[in-house]
């Protein structure tokens, strides 16, 4: 009888014990596509940490303007950039705030008074520290986006807004410091800083309430050209990319003395649990993987014991060893390719408490638009897909395999007349 056919037969006469194999193999399955569905969840998961949350590094230095933070921004390893440009303006239109106390200061430039306003030309609002910490926030509209880099629009304060009657879509006149240069930018937001005003007399550019934030092109033009920005910041996907960032920047700058500071405390706090996660998993796989064939093998090699008597009337009859092997493999194998599918369906089920359970809430990073908290990411779904539920079969077949063949060494060194002597 051809060796596949008997081990189906072997299978259904020993019904309760392919049964018990069945079920030990199903534990396995499970366990070793969990431990794969959580492996993948956990990539997936550090994956949108690091766009979500990711590294801020800072760059200050000499010689470093808009262009350049362009060029290094254009890195692709960097996420987002934001190159600050702090300037001085005047006031067309409206009144800025003024200070308690004694001094003077102009309302306008080109009078010969100092400057009325401070403005930061800014790329990317969502990278400022005020309001990516959320000590600073977006009360109505919106900040400055890297969409807004040819337009003409502006951030005020709201006690700047409040005094001069300003919401989004209304214009304001900002002039530059000489008086030459005006230009009209329309309001798209409107910002709380938490800074009170000074109790003593302070200029009114260094008024927390005079603050504004417009396009860095916006300030470039109303500075005069080009200029050194103040600092650039630059998100990065994880810590290990900031010595390229680095040795980018010493090019750009050529080599010159510059301030370069990473800051990855939030994408470290965030990451970690998730790569806790992970290493858990991969020893999961690895221990259900030398377990399993533990376990199997030794249950292959009971039931070889049991069938000795079997085994000799085979091997009296002139069946070759290496069939009876392989009629073991058939059979445990057999067993596998179910246990496969019903793992499969446990893990369909399961996946979603389980996903729940296991892998930590990352928190989103805060938005600069009104009355938006930071939201936590949800971890990902345990998910079985095709290449999953490929290793796993893989693997349960490699164990089946492992199981079997080496029990069934004994099998060859096996003499039939020995065998039926010994049974009798």
């Amino acid at each position: 009888m051809n060796f596949v056919k008997r081990a189906g037969t072997s299978l259904r006469a020993r019904k309760s014990k392919a049964a018990a194999l069945l079920a030990v193999f199903v534990v396995l399955c499970t366990l070793l596509l969990g431990g794969f569905l959580l492996q993948g969840a956990t990539a997936r998961q550090e994956a949108e940490v690091q766009r979500r949350v990711g590294v801020d590094v800072t760059v200050r230095g000499e010689g470093l303007t808009r262009h350049l933070a362009d060029r290094l921004g254009g890195s692709e390893r960097v996420h987002r950039y934001n190159p600050v440009l702090s300037l001085r303006a005047g006031a067309r239109g409206f009144a800025p705030l003024r200070s308690e106390g004694g001094g003077s200061d102009g309302a306008g430039a080109g009078d010969g008074e100092q400057p009325a306003v401070a403005l930061n030309g800014v790329r990317d609002f969502g990278l400022l520290l005020p309001f990516s910490y959320g000590s600073a926030r977006i009360t109505a509209g919106r900040g400055v986006a890297p969409g807004d880099a040819d337009r003409d629009v502006v951030v005020v304060e709201e006690r700047l807004a409040a005094k001069n009657g300003l919401a989004p879509g209304d214009t304001l006149r900002l002039a530059s410091a000489d008086g030459e240069r005006t230009v009209s930018a329309t309001v798209v937001g409107v910002f709380r800083d938490p800074a009170p005003d000074p109790a003593r007399w302070t200029p009114s550019y260094e008024l927390p309430g005079n603050l504004l934030y417009v396009p860095v092109r916006t300030a470039e033009r109303l500075g005069a050209g080009a200029s050194d920005v103040r600092e650039a910041v630059f998100r990065i996907g994880a810590p290990e990319q900031a010595e390229g960032l680095h040795s980018a920047a010493e090019r750009l700058l050529g080599g010159g003395d510059f301030d370069f500071r990473v800051n990855d405390k939030a994408y470290r706090d965030q990451v970690r649990p998730v790569q806790r996660v992970g290493a858990f998993a991969e020893l999961i796989v690895w221990l259900v993987a030398v377990a399993g064939a533990l376990i199997l093998g030794l249950v292959v090699l009971s039931q070889t014991r049991e069938r000795r008597e079997e085994l000799g009337v085979l091997l009296s009859m002139g069946e070759r060893k290496w069939k009876l092997v392989g009629q073991l493999v058939v059979e445990v194998a057999a067993v596998a390719v179910p246990a496969v599918f019903l793992a499969v369906l446990i893990g369909r089920v399961a996946g979603g408490p389980a996903g729940d359970a296991l892998l930590p809430r990352a928190a989103d990073e805060p938005a600069a638009h009104p009355d938006t908290a930071p939201a936590p990411v949800d971890p990902p779904q345990l998910r079985a897909g095709a290449v999953d539920v490929g290793r796993v079969a893989g693997i349960a077949l490699g164990i089946s395999l492992v199981a079997t063949v080496v029990p069934g060494v004994g099998i060859l060194r096996l003499h039939p007349r020995s065998i039926l002597a010994t049974d009798t």
